[in-house]
């Protein structure tokens, strides 16, 4: 735990959101050296959206250490991140197969699973991660633009991916979903985003008992604060500067230390009597909602 980056962090000069993870200084940390492979997903294929940076990059990373060949679902402006996410997955001798689009569009998530099972061969793990958030400070600065765009990302987008994998998936399979201590304790400048990830938490809980009998387990993580492109991208350059400060480990997550929990979830082998949970990582917090 010491060792992790902590705040004060440099002011980030980043581009316009998403942003992107090369440019993050210090880098997050997305190869968890110290992880060693089991094999817990031998033979599996994964698709995961917003898998070119942030916790999505680490969850690709240890699931090809894990036997898994990986798809990875972007926005294309994301392409330079997602090539490096792709590097580290062949890096673990599995394959790679970037698909860049915008899960806001139904059509492109059926697209995407229909490539990933064409090129990978079958889907048996999907992870719902991609996600838009903006920091307003009042209630009347969120326009309903900008309301449509954070559900359609989070909570629409997840739904699409969901309607179009499951018929694909086959039993003993497992959907992991992205969800967020602001969707257990609000936060006040994120109320659009915080919404949207107490609806992943009710839509996991039950599309959990849904699938139940066709065999295939949905489980969410919610994760308090991340060093991921997320925050500094859609924030001024001195916002970020003590990030994860007022977390008890006085630091945010490194992304290499939530992906182990999306393994947990994803693996059978680790988690097979467990479905329609919530795991909060929240660095030493011991209470959510």
């Amino acid at each position: 735990m010491a060792q992790q980056p902590k705040p004060p962090f440099p002011k980030q000069q980043m581009s316009p959101p998403p942003g992107l993870e090369s440019q993050l200084e210090p880098a997050p940390r997305y190869l968890a050296k110290g992880y060693k492979g089991a094999e817990k997903l031998a033979g599996k294929v994964a698709l995961i959206t917003g898998g070119d940076s942030g916790i999505g990059r680490s969850v690709a990373v240890l699931f090809a250490r894990e036997g898994a060949d990986v798809a990875l679902v972007y926005l294309p402006e994301e392409q330079s991140d997602a090539e490096t996410t792709a590097k580290a997955i062949e890096g673990e001798g599995k394959r790679a197969l970037l698909l860049p689009g915008d899960v806001c569009d139904a059509e492109f998530c059926s697209e995407a699973v229909a490539r990933c099972v064409k090129d990978l061969g079958k889907l048996d793990v999907l992870v719902n991660n991609a996600a838009f958030q903006k920091h307003r400070e009042q209630l009347e600065d969120v326009s309903l633009e900008q309301w449509d765009k954070t559900f359609r990302t989070n909570v629409y987008g997840y739904f699409h991916m969901v309607r179009a994998a499951v018929p694909k998936m086959r039993r003993g399979g497992a959907i992991v979903q992205t969800g967020s201590i602001t969707g257990l304790d609000g936060s006040k400048e994120l109320l659009d985003y915080a919404a949207t990830k107490g609806a992943i938490h009710a839509f996991t809980k039950s599309l959990a008992q849904n699938l139940l009998p066709k065999g295939i387990r949905v489980n969410c993580v919610a994760p308090g604060p991340v060093w991921t492109p997320l925050n500094p991208a859609e924030r001024p350059p001195e916002d970020t500067v003590d990030f994860g400060a007022d977390t008890p480990m006085g630091r945010p997550a490194q992304p290499e230390e939530i992906a182990p929990a999306f393994v947990f979830f994803a693996s059978s082998a680790d988690s097979s009597y467990i479905t329609g949970e919530v795991l909060t990582l929240l660095g030493g917090d011991t209470t959510a909602g």
